[in-house]
């Protein structure tokens, strides 16, 4: 395997374990960006306008750029745009029940966990605490939960098809003997007191660490995949721009990483791809640049969206369930993702533009589209692409086992999607 490869599965696997919320990846970006020199702005305050890097964060969502010395008024962007969030478990108001001399976590399920894979796993809870001062601290467990599966003797029918009830049979145990408080256990980790928590915004995560395998080490399993698969390419291109200098040299765009929260639950919300986080922060930079309204209407006119998020590799026990002549394997490189429905923003301006950013990295690209019977998932191309007007398409890595607590990639496709990106951030 590539030393370039190596280390970029190795990066990608700690930042994973550094971001079990969507809260903690928000922070995890800005994190690495402001150790390079980034500025980490508040909404609430007037922007700086020269040339440098940037990042603000909105609750679970993150945005940076990169601003040149070379850029004007009517420059363009160069946007990858991913989410934070996962499918789970998310605690809901008084989250501590009792039942059979255990306590559990009263939780609601977010968005559409594979449920059966959440079973039997050490699990942590992890996001934030928001104090009545309003004060939000970022809190994480580690191993402190699970959900025990019926044992087979008490469900003799169990392998023929196991069903769950989304309220009675995921409800995850976490202490034994006098009954416990979650909330009291979170603000005791968050360093503040249980009377001060005035809300809570924690879900569950899997505590298993990412892990290479198979032969060769071509195989990389982990949680949350979908999508800080895209989110840290994202990272690891913005980087590379940075790096790659912000003078009058530079390329006359702006290289930016939107990674918005709540995806799995449609991106209606204020750090959602529906809401105006994007174009709040395109609009303030366009203006500092100077920009006019139709500077900016023209900027937003040659600009590009690259919406990157996880897709799917044809699945070798059940390979009726794909479309029976494109086939995108594991390894095959990044997915190029069109539906004649427009639940995937790609159309063929974008196929090529796709093309070029794949032939300047030298990565090698697949095309996904759906099984005819089988309805469609969507990404938040469409959504930015509808609110924005910027041309947008839809890309991104090939798993296995998309929405279960752990899925699957292939080593080189992860770092092929990264090659792409920093290629698509340079201007290609």
């Amino acid at each position: 395997m590539a030393v370039a490869t190596d280390a970029y599965v190795s990066d990608f696997a700690e930042f994973i374990k550094a971001s079990p919320s969507s809260y903690h990846a928000a922070a995890e970006v800005a994190r690495r960006l402001e150790a390079v020199g980034f500025a980490r702005l508040d909404e609430r305050d007037a922007w700086p306008t020269g040339a440098g890097g940037r990042v603000v964060v909105r609750d679970g969502a993150v945005i940076a750029w990169v601003q040149p010395e070379s850029v004007d008024a009517s420059s363009p962007f160069r946007i990858l745009g991913a989410h934070t969030d996962s499918p789970g478990f998310k605690l809901k108001p008084n989250p501590s029940s009792e039942a059979a001399g255990l306590s559990q976590a009263n939780v609601e399920v977010y968005g559409g966990p594979l449920l059966n894979s959440w079973l039997d796993r050490e699990l942590e809870l992890a996001g934030r605490l928001v104090t009545v001062d309003g004060a939000e601290h970022l809190v994480r467990t580690g191993p402190m939960l699970r959900i025990p599966q019926l044992a087979i003797h008490l469900d003799r029918e169990a392998n023929k098809g196991l069903t769950l009830d989304r309220q009675r049979h995921v409800q995850p145990i976490w202490a034994a003997g006098e009954p416990g408080d979650i909330l009291a256990l979170l603000a005791e980790r968050a360093g503040v007191t249980r009377a001060d928590v005035a809300g809570h915004d924690v879900l569950t995560a899997a505590t298993t660490a990412p892990e290479r395998f198979g032969r060769d080490d071509v195989f990389f399993a982990a949680g949350r995949m979908d999508n800080l698969t895209s989110v840290y390419a994202g990272l690891a291109g913005l980087l590379a721009a940075h790096e790659g200098g912000t003078d009058a040299s530079a390329p006359a765009h702006l290289p930016v990483l939107a990674a918005f929260d709540h995806e799995e639950l449609g991106s209606e919300s204020r750090s959602g791809a529906a809401g105006p986080f994007l174009e709040d922060v395109l609009s303030r930079i366009a203006v500092g640049l100077g920009a006019s309204d139709d500077e900016r209407r023209r900027a937003f006119a040659d600009s590009w969206l690259l919406s990157s998020d996880a897709g799917h590799a044809v699945h070798p026990n059940y390979p009726e369930k794909h479309d029976p002549v494109n086939r995108p394997v594991l390894g095959g490189g990044p997915l190029l993702k069109l539906n004649a429905n427009q639940r995937y923003a790609t159309d063929a301006v974008g196929s090529a533009l796709w093309e070029r950013v794949c032939r300047a990295s030298g990565v090698t690209t697949q095309p996904f589209v759906s099984n005819n019977a089988i309805p469609c998932g969507s990404t938040i191309g469409p959504i930015s692409a509808t609110r924005l007007g910027i041309r947008t398409v839809d890309v991104g890595v090939p798993l296995l086992s998309m929405h279960s607590a752990r899925e699957l990639a292939h080593v080189d496709d992860l770092a092929a999607l990264g090659r792409a990106v920093e290629s698509f951030f340079a201007g290609a």
